[in-house]
């Protein structure tokens, strides 16, 4: 896989040459808006553009009609994601008209769709600025054409196979962040438009992933979350193919890294070698988002998925058994077309026995470009809505009886910033849970000890120990 340093110093050269410009066409401090739609992956991204805007010499700001700049990262898993950008677009085009020298610009796996790109020509013309998923390392040079333009400017990549790092990033936490190790999707499940907007998968070379996580880990960071759209095929493209678990034990030995997290993991590709790494670690969180999608294993094969019901039981099985605490969660699509009440029921059964901590449960809905938006048999919506309320009913009942488990036991957590209700505290467990805690910010960013008191269905309120 190409990993052009070059170009990041290129990219690095374009945000001198924006600073020097801003501050040359005015003694005032420009500010930007950003705002992030979509997944973690997503939100990584927007973090590399706001740490770009900073290095810039921007300030930020939450709202539009403060802005010099307003961006938006999209998202396009689901149609509702794209009207809603619309939506903020037609927002937008009031207070351009109030503020002309306003930019806009929007970036994302939305903008890699041509008729998102046709609409934006056509109805959007005070848009600024769009580049999609493939060129988002090209952002500083495109941010400095746009500003020595008068122009929309496009620039969208049907594909690349280049990694460029090394580019500046601003948090959310200083102690927590998300590290890509991979990029796109090979499984083209038959609802899902991620592999058309991401691409084909790519993988980092461990070398480069190592190396950012130990940079990371002497700045402070202690809680690593390992992204990808199927972390469990990783280093498959490799030149020196490596397994996700082999990743996993070499991230382990950083010193400074005390929890490691990854998502999202494909039930195809989870392997004995991965679970087995789970057990022996010390660092990895005892948590696994495992998504289900059907528990029929006729839908399953519409989707293809390539697993099937009695396959998917099997992973959990050998999951509690070699980690007997570990909290399981899942995504679970309803009414996918030809859905019967059987399948439907198949599903309730593999919820029953899996035992989620939580699911996050979605209505099924066209996604314009996938095979399963041209299928035949689409499911009535009031049959939807019934059995979406049926599961949610189960999968609420279950996660409030799975979370309940931890009551009265002392556990790690690592807390993230204040609760709006003051004096209150809001971290997690290894298992992902939320705990409520009383005490100072200073505890920010600390791991301390806290027995669990109540639980209230998703989260808890503690004690420190």
């Amino acid at each position: 896989m190409e990993q052009n340093y070059n170009e990041t110093e290129l990219q690095l050269e374009y945000i001198k040459k924006c600073k020097e410009l801003l501050g040359a066409r005015s003694d005032i401090r420009p500010v930007y808006r950003i705002q992030n739609e979509g997944c973690q992956m997503n939100s990584l991204q927007t973090e590399t553009v706001a740490g770009i805007l900073d290095q810039m010499g921007f300030a930020r700001t939450e709202k539009e009609e403060e802005a010099d700049v307003v961006l938006y990262n999209t998202c396009t898993v689901r149609e509702n994601a794209n009207q809603k950008i619309y939506g903020h677009l037609g927002y937008l085009k009031g207070i351009k008209k109030a503020k002309p020298h306003m930019k806009i610009v929007l970036f994302g796996c939305m903008m890699q769709e041509e008729h998102v790109i046709d609409t934006i020509r056509r109805s959007y013309p005070f848009v600024d600025l769009v580049f999609g998923t493939h060129n988002s390392f090209k952002f500083p040079e495109l941010f400095y054409a746009m500003l020595n333009s008068d122009s929309q400017i496009i620039d969208i990549w049907k594909e690349s196979d280049r990694i460029v790092e090394g580019l500046p990033s601003a948090r959310k936490y200083s102690f927590k962040t998300g590290v890509n190790i991979m990029f796109g999707c090979n499984n083209f499940c038959s609802y899902c438009i991620v592999p058309y907007v991401r691409g084909r998968e790519k993988s980092r070379e461990p070398q480069a992933i190592l190396r950012e996580i130990e940079q990371l880990a002497g700045e402070g960071v202690t809680e690593i979350m390992l992204l990808g759209q199927n972390v469990n095929s990783y280093g498959k493209t490799l030149g020196t193919p490596v397994t996700f678990a082999a990743l996993l034990k070499e991230v382990e030995k950083i010193d400074g890294i005390r929890r490691i997290r990854f998502m999202t993991s494909h039930p195809k590709d989870l392997s004995d070698e991965l679970i087995q790494v789970m057990a022996e670690s010390k660092k990895i969180c005892h948590h696994l988002h495992l998504p289900m999608q059907s528990g029929s294993s006729r839908i399953l094969k519409v989707m293809n998925r390539h697993y099937d019901k009695e396959q998917y039981l099997e992973l959990v099985r050998k999951i509690r058994e070699a980690v007997p605490d570990i909290s399981l969660t899942s995504d679970i699509i309803v009414g996918f077309p030809g859905e019967t009440e059987e399948d439907f029921l198949d599903t309730m059964d593999v919820v029953e026995k899996s035992r989620f901590d939580t699911a996050f449960t979605f209505i099924y809905s066209k996604r314009t470009g996938t095979p399963a938006a041209r299928m035949e048999n689409q499911v009535p919506e009031d049959v939807i809505k019934d059995r979406f309320a049926r599961l949610l009913s189960l999968v609420q009942e279950q996660g409030r009886t799975q979370s309940a488990r931890f009551t009265g036991t002392v556990q790690e957590v690592l807390f993230e910033e204040e609760n709006r209700e003051p004096g209150l505290l809001t971290g997690r467990t290894q298992h992902n849970l939320i705990v409520h805690v009383p005490g100072s910010k200073e505890l920010i960013g600390q791991y301390r000890q806290v027995r669990l008191d109540t639980c209230k269905g998703f989260y808890y309120f503690g004690h420190l120990v």
